[in-house]
């Protein structure tokens, strides 16, 4: 005997679909002190970004039927740790510096959104998909990230402890990557701190969710987090808040999402993004956005990774 199952077709959760690029090409992260330096210090940055940003886009494979690939550039500005002068000073600064160098910022992005997009606590919601992979051999005397804010590759030195009476002390015992080869490089990263005035997300973290979003692997309830607003008018208002999280500068600009990224960024960014390496591959992503894009990588003949960390990738020059 069979029993019928029904189910309200509203408690289905709907996945939305975003349109993809095949390239997210990230022209620069850059600080508030790095716009102080102002426009010698940005006119130094995009004069070294220019041929990398060439190369990355001549190392796109032509997509099946002789099409164009989709690139589409991006450019991150952070409003989150600090804030300095105002959108309508910086950023026609920015626009105008990145044309003399013959670049397109297609995507403008405020910091401060991956840590909260309207109303969505993206870091928060992102913090909660985290599952730590657990060293072999290890038993669970590691308190877990959700409690410490830290998340490691592998597993930490055993902590001292006070010999007992008539015992040796333990031997040191040095730390280990999970996934080394041959030797160790182990990270453990801070994913934030808390103080009297709330929590901090860390740098490593708001970039890792950076690259969810560059991926277009956020959601909310099934909704897509990251939502481009066109830029209307001629200025840019005067606080920051008034800035939308993500707004497309170019209206003949592809997609802001794409199935891989990468990003051209000053060696200084090296040990940052490779902590973000360790937050994406103990994230628990959104399956239907992970499907969606599969499957339409599939029906693009575009070859994906299953590993989302392997979809992101860098380009870092040397200098300030």
């Amino acid at each position: 005997m069979t029993q019928d199952v029904f189910r309200e077709t509203t408690a289905e959760p709907r996945t939305q679909a975003v349109p993809l690029s095949h390239l997210s090409l990230e022209l620069g992260h850059l600080y508030m002190e790095d716009f102080e330096g102002g426009r010698p210090r940005l006119e130094q940055h995009f004069a070294r970004v220019r041929p990398w940003v060439e190369a990355a886009r001549a190392a796109v494979p032509a997509p099946a039927g002789g099409k164009r690939p989709r690139i589409a550039t991006c450019f991150l500005i952070d409003d989150y740790f600090t804030r300095f002068s105002s959108p309508a000073a910086l950023v026609p600064l920015l626009l105008e510096e990145a044309g003399r160098a013959g670049l397109t910022i297609d995507y403008l992005a405020r910091e401060s959104s991956c840590a909260v997009s309207g109303k969505v606590p993206v870091a928060e919601a992102v913090a909660g998909r985290i599952v730590e992979s657990p060293p072999p051999g290890s038993y669970g005397l590691r308190p877990p990230a959700a409690q410490t804010g830290w998340l490691a590759n592998g597993e930490r030195s055993p902590a001292a402890r006070a010999a007992q009476a008539m015992k040796q002390p333990p031997a040191w015992q040095p730390p280990r990557e999970t996934a080394a080869r041959n030797h160790s490089v182990f990270l453990d990263v801070e994913l934030w701190s808390d103080g009297p005035d709330g929590r901090l997300w860390s740098c490593p973290f708001l970039a890792a969710v950076w690259q969810l979003a560059r991926l277009g692997l956020l959601r909310n309830e099934g909704e897509a987090v990251f939502t481009a607003q066109p830029h209307t008018g001629t200025g840019f208002p005067d606080d920051w808040d008034e800035l939308p999280p993500l707004i497309r500068l170019n209206p003949k600009a592809d997609p802001f999402a794409a199935y891989r990224t990468c990003s051209v960024l000053p060696t200084r960014f090296l040990p940052v993004e490779h902590a973000v390496r360790v937050v994406l591959d103990q994230l628990d992503v959104d399956q239907g956005a992970l499907g969606q894009a599969a499957a339409r990588a599939a029906g693009e003949r575009e070859p994906l990774p299953d590993s989302v960390a392997d979809r992101v990738s860098y380009v870092f020059y040397a200098g300030p």
